[in-house]
């Protein structure tokens, strides 16, 4: 018996438009309910005029056709539609489209979110899609000496490359760096067009040999967990667990927590 194919993208984006269209309320969009109505919701008319486009087109997408969408036409729905950011990420993952607008990541997490590091027993620190620190506990600000025991500049890259301290301090350093620049690499392909990544990549460029030359070989890596060791001038030789998570709703964000561990032996 030949295996049931998957839901086709046309057909996921299909269903959900549908329900969308069809839990709107008329009237939060000024239209008038009128008694003509036999569905709930709005007319497919409607939703194409609400979005700038036309009856014809999107009918065609919310029947599932095999049509090409682009991410401008999935924008306009999403903003037709006013979508919450939830529905908005949704609606691009179902149609196989990478959001132009990058909705979550306009906002910055709440001062709530962000407090969560000192919670943490081990050090902690947030990092913002620059992979500049935005928040840390004291543990993370007692182990990193000169990135985030000091005023002055906090991003994690500049602190690698261009501090002396980093060097000492991160065993195996040479390794690890190179391991940093494939992840931050694989982090920021969605923002080939954003200045501030761009002056970061083109400063780092030169002014570290090591950057340069890391950047160069173009390696991909995801952002995983695993041993850390550190050189501590004061605190000895520190053996830890790190594990990376996305903030929920913050994609941008990342919280790294440094969990105390046993050294591996070999």
């Amino acid at each position: 018996m030949k295996a049931q194919d998957p839901i086709a993208p046309a057909l996921s984006l299909s269903a959900f438009l549908r329900a969308l269209r069809e839990r709107q309320s008329p009237a939060e969009f000024g239209l008038a309910a009128g008694p003509r109505r036999r569905t709930p919701g709005l007319r497919r008319e409607e939703v194409a005029q609400l979005c700038g486009l036309s009856a014809t087109w999107y009918t065609w997408i919310e029947q599932g056709r095999d049509v090409s969408v682009s991410a401008a036409t999935l924008a306009r729905l999403a903003r037709g539609l006013r979508l919450s950011r939830a529905e908005r990420s949704y609606l691009f993952e179902v149609a196989g489209k990478r959001d132009p607008e990058r909705p979550g990541h306009r906002d910055d997490p709440p001062e709530s979110v962000l407090a969560c590091v000192d919670a943490i027993v081990g050090p902690a620190y947030i990092l913002d899609r620059s992979w500049g620190a935005r928040r840390w506990n004291a543990k993370a600000s007692s182990l990193f000496a000169g990135w985030l025991d000091a005023d002055g500049e906090k991003n994690l890259l500049r602190y690698i490359f261009l501090r002396p301290e980093a060097r000492t301090l991160i065993l195996d350093w040479t390794s690890r760096a190179q391991r940093v620049v494939a992840e931050f690499r694989a982090a920021v392909t969605g923002y080939s067009d954003d200045p501030e990544i761009r002056r970061l990549v083109d400063e780092l460029r030169i002014g570290s040999a090591d950057f340069a030359r890391c950047w160069e070989a173009q390696g991909v890596l995801a952002r995983e967990g695993g041993e850390r060791a550190f050189n501590h001038p004061a605190m000895g030789v520190l053996h830890y667990q790190q594990v990376s998570l996305s903030l929920a709703g913050w994609p941008d964000y990342r919280l790294t927590m440094l969990l105390p561990a046993q050294p591996i032996r070999s």
